[in-house]
């Protein structure tokens, strides 16, 4: 198994690339609250996207076309489903009222917090994975080796599919009375207001929590939500590698905040990609429970998934080009 200690440097460069731009992006380029502009979000998405493709390149360097592909269908992953997730952002934004000045700072808590999510999610699935093998037993003629965890979160994965093919994105959502923050509102004396990006205040000598601090428990359980569905979708690519899984995940979801300033605006424009997600998230766990019989090469699946992606933008820009796209969310 392709071990982090095989090759240092990836993790060196990884480790230090992530750090390095996440105290520049918040110490220095966004050191004081302000609306980010489609200019600066370009930037970042553009620095996110090609440190990541560098990174990628790396890997093909030191390990070959196989881990290359891995890490490329992970990222593409995750990365389309985050785009889905941007509708919810919206919407946590809208209901609370969030000053764009302050939307910058909101995504980075969250961003923290996935980071931190993720890499619990990623390293317990596989330890999982590991003791769910059952024994080797006969089937349709041929010696196969099946796995509990996989075949479940194959069948979640259709499922998934099913749901978001069929889901339609609601303009209004009550997320006042959502799980969050009604734990929050056990746990704090919460205020109405914004006390700039601070989560906590003081008014008449007595603390509360802000409601800057409910929107960011919001956005962390909605990531948590979110990752239910993405990360089993990214064990079907490389179930026993923790590296490829964790760091593809991680520099899709970083890239997240510029991407959801670059969209915001106009993420209506693509209608059609809950559709192309569907298919996606279907084939996967498709390639999840027929694994242990018939192995889908993982180049193979990469050009699935990015004509599948590519298709759907076309056919969400012809749709809108045709007027039967929907209104803005903002």
């Amino acid at each position: 198994m392709y071990q982090l200690n095989d090759h240092p440097a990836l993790l060196l460069f990884f480790t230090v690339s992530v750090l390095g731009l996440l105290l520049l992006d918040l110490g220095v380029f966004h050191k004081t609250s302000k609306p980010v502009t489609n200019k600066s979000a370009l930037i970042w998405s553009i620095v996110w996207i090609g440190l990541a493709m560098l990174f990628s390149g790396l890997i093909y360097h030191v390990a070959g076309l196989e881990k290359f592909s891995q890490f490329q269908s992970a990222y593409w992953i995750e990365k389309t489903l985050s785009v889905d997730n941007l509708f919810i952002f919206i919407l946590i934004f809208n209901y609370f009222k969030l000053p764009k000045e302050f939307q910058h700072k909101a995504l980075f808590w969250g961003i923290l917090g996935a980071i931190i999510l993720r890499a619990i999610f990623i390293f317990v699935g596989i330890g999982l994975i590991q003791v769910t093998y059952l024994p080797a037993m006969e089937i349709f003629g041929k010696s196969v080796k099946i796995n509990l965890v996989l075949t479940v979160f194959g069948f979640f994965l259709i499922y998934a599919g099913a749901k978001s093919w069929f889901s339609k994105h609601e303009d209004q959502k009550d997320f006042g009375h959502s799980a969050p923050v009604l734990l929050m509102r056990k746990i704090f004396r919460i205020s109405d207001e914004y006390d700039g990006a601070k989560f906590f205040t003081f008014r008449n000598g007595k603390k509360y929590a802000t409601r800057f601090l409910l929107v960011v428990a919001v956005i962390e359980f909605t990531d948590l939500l979110f990752a239910i569905d993405s990360i089993p979708a990214i064990f079907a690519i490389a179930p026993d590698d923790p590296f490829i899984l964790y760091t593809s995940n991680i520099f899709a979801i970083l890239g997240l905040r510029s991407l959801y300033f670059l969209l915001a605006n106009s993420v209506h424009l693509f209608s059609k990609l809950k559709y192309g997600l569907a298919v996606i998230l279907a084939f996967i766990g498709i390639k999840m429970i027929v694994a242990p019989f018939y192995h889908v090469q993982t180049t193979h699946s990469l050009l699935f998934l990015m004509s599948v992606l590519v298709i759907s933008v076309v056919l969400s820009l012809a749709s809108r080009n045709a007027g039967h796209d929907v209104k803005p969310l903002t």
